[in-house]
């Protein structure tokens, strides 16, 4: 089965989505669960984790919601105020939905040094023992500050998105690939193979040109540790839903089954402790 373990949902207003800029004016549009089921079902994608698209209590809220009311999402990575000294209390709110399967903060657009801070360690430090998993979202230049973070942290469970988005489109694979093998080491954080089409070249990439990026976290992480994900709708402005499966598929074709298998739905259903085929509600 496929798992997509990394796409968004949302009804689009100019004020809390500013970071869509002109380039990217087809996502000015409300995306929601029956337009992922339409691109779902053309893929083969029998379920889904959706992931926050804003930092806000209420978007968590309304992920879990439409979660409930759609079996394709078996999962929510939602966003709450990790680093405020409330969180205990917004935590024990929300965790005892089985949906909720993970945190992320936009650690992207923060400053240098955020993942070394005090308040958002010690968030992360109380989930322990919740089950929850935690998303790192960060771009390339952010790897050696993620990886003092984790090592911070080692009973947590991470998720790096994004393979931490290199500069596909300037050709920088040297740098990104030293950082992301060193962060690799650590055996509590596993990658999602997804974002590579939007830090490309739109309407250049190839398969064939993001290969060394994906052969580079294959080496580093194992299938074991690699979970596909396709950044919808965000992979829209370069590429369409069924093609990013296709790709996939394409670099996954010599492995075995079981390892094809891993990168597909198993490294995702075991992170996230989703409940797919006869697990099920």
């Amino acid at each position: 089965m496929r798992v997509d373990a990394h796409h968004h949902l949302w009804r689009y207003t100019p004020e809390e989505y500013g970071w869509i800029d002109d380039t990217m004016q087809a996502l000015r549009r409300d995306f929601m669960p029956e337009d992922l089921e339409r691109e779902a079902l053309a893929a083969g994608v029998e379920a889904t984790v959706a992931v926050q698209a804003r930092q806000t209590v209420a978007e968590t809220a309304w992920l879990l919601q439409l979660a409930a009311q759609n079996e394709l999402i078996r999962g929510v990575v939602g966003w709450l105020p990790i680093a405020a000294d409330d969180f205990p209390s917004a935590l024990e709110r929300f965790d005892a939905g089985p949906l909720l399967k993970g945190l992320r903060h936009v650690v992207q657009g923060e400053p240098a040094g955020f993942l070394d801070g005090a308040e958002f360690n010690r968030g992360i430090a109380a989930l322990r023992g919740t089950g929850l998993v935690y998303d790192v979202l960060i771009f390339a230049g952010q790897l050696a500050e993620a990886t003092r973070f984790v090592d911070r942290h080692p009973p947590q469970q991470f998720v790096l998105d994004h393979i931490a988005k290199p500069e596909i489109a300037a050709g920088e694979l040297e740098i990104w690939s030293k950082g992301i093998r060193e962060l690799a080491r650590r055996e509590n954080v596993v990658c999602k193979v997804s974002g590579m089409v939007t830090e490309a070249d739109w309407s250049q990439w190839s398969p064939a040109s993001l290969k060394p990026y994906f052969d580079t976290v294959l080496e580093a992480f194992g299938p074991a540790r690699l979970m596909a994900g396709s950044d919808w709708p965000v992979l829209t402005v370069a590429c369409t839903y069924p093609r990013w499966w296709q790709t996939i598929a394409e670099w996954i074709a010599p492995l075995s089954a079981t390892e094809c298998e891993e990168i597909e739905s198993g490294t995702a259903i075991r992170t996230y402790k989703l409940q797919v085929g006869e697990e099920a509600p």
